[in-house]
C-alpha cells in the first residue's frame, strides 16, 4: 500500500513546504546563536506546533520522496503513526512476518527534522532518537530530502 494517495500528492507537497517554512521561521527567531551546544540542543528538541493533519501529510509526502529516491525492499522505515515504507535494495521481507531484516523507526518530529535538514542523522542517532536494527541502519546519505 502506498504511503500517500496519488490524489494527495499536492496536499502533501504543500504540507511539507509549510512544515519547512514554519521550522525555518522558528529557528530564525529562537535559535541560540552564540552557544553551539545550546543551539544543537534546541534543534534536537525542536518541533513546530502545527495541525495534526498537516503533520500527517508532511510525513507521508516526505516518506514518498524517500521511497522515490531509494526504491527497494531491503529496509523498512517507520514513522508512526503516519507511515512506513520499504527502501533500498537488499534482502526482501521474510514471507512469514513481512518485515525486512533492516528496520528503522523514528518519531514524526525526528523524521521531519532529518528530512528537512534541521538535524543530521548522527546528531539524532547520538541523542538516542533513532531506533535502527540491521546492517543498513544509516540513511544519512539520503537525507535531507529538501
Amino acid at each position: 500500500m502506498a504511503v500517500i494517495r496519488e490524489q494527495d500528492l499536492d496536499k502533501g507537497r504543500d504540507a511539507f513546504a509549510q512544515w519547512r517554512q514554519a521550522a525555518r521561521q522558528i529557528l530564525a527567531e529562537y535559535l541560540p546563536g552564540d552557544d553551539e551546544d545550546a543551539a544543537r540542543a534546541f534543534r534536537l528538541d525542536f518541533s513546530p506546533r502545527l495541525p495534526r493533519r498537516l503533520w500527517a501529510m508532511a510525513v507521508r509526502y516526505s516518506l514518498y520522496l524517500l521511497e522515490k529516491k531509494a526504491p527497494g525492499e531491503g529496509v523498512e522505515v517507520r514513522v508512526a503513526p503516519w507511515g512506513a515504507i520499504k527502501i533500498l535494495d537488499g534482502p526482501a521481507s521474510d514471507p512469514h512476518n513481512l518485515t525486512p531484516p533492516d528496520v528503522i523507526e523514528l518519531e514524526p518530529d525526528v523524521w521531519m527534522r532529518l528530512a528537512t535538514g534541521i538535524t543530521s542523522w548522527d546528531e539524532e542517532k547520538d541523542a538516542g532518537r533513532i531506533t535502527a536494527v540491521g546492517e543498513r541502519d544509516d540513511l544519512s546519505r539520503l537525507l535531507p530530502l529538501a
